[in-house]
C-alpha cells in the first residue's frame, strides 16, 4: 500500500519539468527502498515470533525449517549446532517432539531492535527473552535472557542464520530470584554440539551483558558495555 502511494505521488510529479522529473524519480527510488526495508523488518519480526510459537509447543521440525541451510543454533552454554538436521536433533534435548501433557515451554521474544542491511540481504536483531518452564513432578522455572540473532534472505525468504540465546538467569518459581539461582546447562554428552559455546559467561547472580549489535540510536556511536570482573569466565 505504501509503495503504491509513493508511485502515485511520483506519477503526479511527472508533469513537471524534466529536471524536476529526474529528482522525483530519485525520490521515488528512495521511497521504494525504504518501503522494502520496512517490509523486511516486518517479515523478520514475524519469523522470530513464529519461532517462539513453534518452540513453545515442541514443534522441532517446524522450528528447524525456519533456519538457513547453514544456520546456527546456540542456547546458553550448550554449544553451537549447525545445519537444519543437526538443529532439529538438538532441539530434542529440550524435550520430546510436540508438547507433552503437563509440560510448559514458553519462550517469548520482546523489545525487538531489528536492523536490515542496506542491500536487504542480511539483518541483525536483539530481543528480550522470557521463559516459563514446567513438567510433572518438578517445580516451575522462570527465566530471562537476551537474543542476539542474525538473519539472511535465502531464495527471497527471510530465515534465521544465527540464533544465540544468552541465558541471563533461571530461578525456581516458588523460591524466586532471591533464594534460587539455577545454573545453565552445559554441552550434552548424548548429542554433543558441532562447536563449543562461542562465549564464556555466567548467568545470574553474575551480570553478563551480551554486546549490542547496533549503535546508540541518537548519537550513532557504538555501545561499549563494561563487564564486571569475572575470573571464572575469563573476564578480568
Amino acid at each position: 500500500m505504501m509503495l503504491r502511494l509513493a508511485l502515485a505521488a511520483a506519477l503526479a510529479l511527472g508533469i513537471a519539468t524534466p529536471a524536476f522529473a529526474q529528482s522525483a524519480e530519485e525520490r521515488l527510488a528512495a521511497f521504494r527502498e525504504r518501503v522494502e526495508r520496512l517490509e523486511d523488518q516486518n517479515d523478520i519480526e514475524v519469523l522470530q515470533a513464529t519461532y517462539g510459537y513453534y518452540f513453545d509447543k515442541g514443534m522441532w521440525p517446524e522450528v528447524a525449517d525456519l533456519f538457513s541451510r547453514d544456520g546456527r543454533f546456540e542456547y546458553g552454554a550448550r554449544g553451537v549446532y549447525i545445519g537444519r538436521e543437526r538443529i532439529e536433533r538438538a532441539l530434542l534435548l529440550f524435550g520430546p517432539e510436540r508438547l507433552a501433557p503437563g509440560h510448559l515451554n514458553n519462550h517469548m521474544q520482546l523489545q525487538a531492535v531489528i536492523r536490515v542491511a542496506d542491500d536487504g540481504r542480511t539483518a541483525t536483531a536483539r530481543w528480550q527473552g522470557m521463559v516459563m518452564l514446567s513438567e510433572p513432578g518438578a517445580n516451575g522455572i522462570w527465566g530471562v535472557g537476551i537474543y542476539e540473532n542474525e538473519y539472511v534472505k535465502e531464495g527471497g525468504t527471510w530465515k534465521i542464520a544465527d540464533l544465540h540465546f544468552y541465558v541471563t538467569g533461571m530461578t525456581d518459581y516458588d523460591a524466586g530470584w532471591i533464594r534460587s539461582f539455577i545454573p545453565m546447562e552445559g554441552m550434552s554428552a548424548i548429542f554433543p554440539p558441532d562447536e563449543p559455546p562461542s562465549e564464556r559467561y555466567r548467568a545470574f547472580p553474575s551480570n553478563y551483558i551480551p554486546p549490542f549489535s547496533f549503535p546508540h540510536p541518537v548519537t550513532g556511536e557504538p555501545i561499549d558495555v563494561v563487564q564486571p570482573r569475572d575470573d571464572i569466565s575469563g573476564r578480568e
